[in-house]
């Protein structure tokens, strides 16, 4: 019940409150771009700096969070493009599936992983993303490169420079190097970055729920529930059978479930546009996997306490 009133209520409120205010009230898309930007390039960094520089990373294990976050995505991306090739997927398509299976929406996570521990699970979850976005970022692109539609297709930046240019890396980056240098920051700044973080879960959420879009085709209702089980029912089991007996436990244990078990996000349809994936899929997917995950995760979280038991 916890859960519910303090994670899954909110986040089923704000992302609804987005949906109403892009559809009803706030129609111009540029409005909804410059929220974005503002949300991507300042508020989230502004909050991974904050909560990773003010936490005892002590506890932290840096060789069991790599390997329970980083096992089972890649595992899960494989499964995905071996089953997508037995089933005969068009390339662009097959891309998109594989997004599907492993892209994640690092507001939603964010939201939960606060609403559950507070500071420290921002925290660890924004050390798990700085783990799980340059993987996820290396399969995806290199799969596009693959298997992408050539033509209209935007030639991709070099993807070191995709990766050494992402906010949200390099603000764990430089909340890494604040923890471990243990010098605080000015009043001034450390208030600054305070008052920028603060509004990164809300902004982030409002716009989940302005992007939510579910075109959907009949012809797509198969591949969208296999991988959506995929994505937020096995991933997160995979990884937590890996963490749990790993050692891995309390906020940082609930960071590596949680970065698995979150929806795909809206930025792999931009992905999929840029690099010939098939748009209308990942779309699709995405809107459809931000609505079961309202049932999935709970389900999911409560299947990993009776895991802790056994494992």
């Amino acid at each position: 019940m916890l859960l519910v009133t303090t994670a899954i209520a909110p986040v089923v409120l704000l992302l609804a409150l987005g949906a109403v205010l892009r559809r009803k009230f706030l129609k111009d898309p540029g409005f909804w771009k410059g929220m974005e930007w503002l949300s991507y390039r300042i508020f989230t960094p502004a909050l991974f700096i904050v909560s990773i520089g003010g936490t005892d990373l002590s506890v932290v294990p840096p060789g069991p969070l790599l390997l329970s976050v980083g096992v089972p995505i890649a595992a899960i991306a494989a499964f995905t493009v071996v089953l997508g090739l037995s089933l005969r997927t068009k390339g662009p398509r097959l891309t998109s599936l594989v997004q599907g299976a492993i892209r994640l929406n690092t507001y939603i996570g964010l939201m939960f992983a606060s609403a559950l521990h507070g500071q420290e699970g921002v925290a660890t979850f924004a050390l798990a993303s700085a783990i799980v976005v340059p993987l996820v970022n290396v399969i995806c692109v290199g799969l596009l490169s693959g298997y992408g539609e050539k033509r209209g297709a935007v030639p991709p930046k070099p993807l070191w420079r995709e990766l050494l240019e992402n906010p949200l890396i390099q603000g764990c980056a430089l909340g890494l190097l604040l923890n471990f240098v243990g010098l605080p920051l000015p009043d001034f700044l450390s208030a600054t970055l305070s008052m920028l973080a603060a509004p990164a879960l809300a902004c982030g959420t409002l716009i989940a729920g302005g992007a939510l879009h579910v075109d959907f085709r009949r012809r797509d209702a198969a591949d969208i529930a296999w991988v959506s089980a995929l994505k937020l029912v096995a991933l997160p089991l995979a990884a937590a059978a890996i963490a749990i007996p790993l050692g891995v436990s309390g906020p940082i244990l609930s960071s590596v479930v949680l970065i698995c078990a979150i929806p795909t996000a809206p930025s792999a349809s931009v992905l999929a546009s840029r690099m010939g994936g098939d748009v209308q899929l990942v779309a699709t997917i995405t809107g459809a996997q931000t609505l079961l995950a309202i049932g999935t995760l709970p389900t999911v979280l409560k299947l990993v306490d009776l895991m802790k038991l056994w494992l």
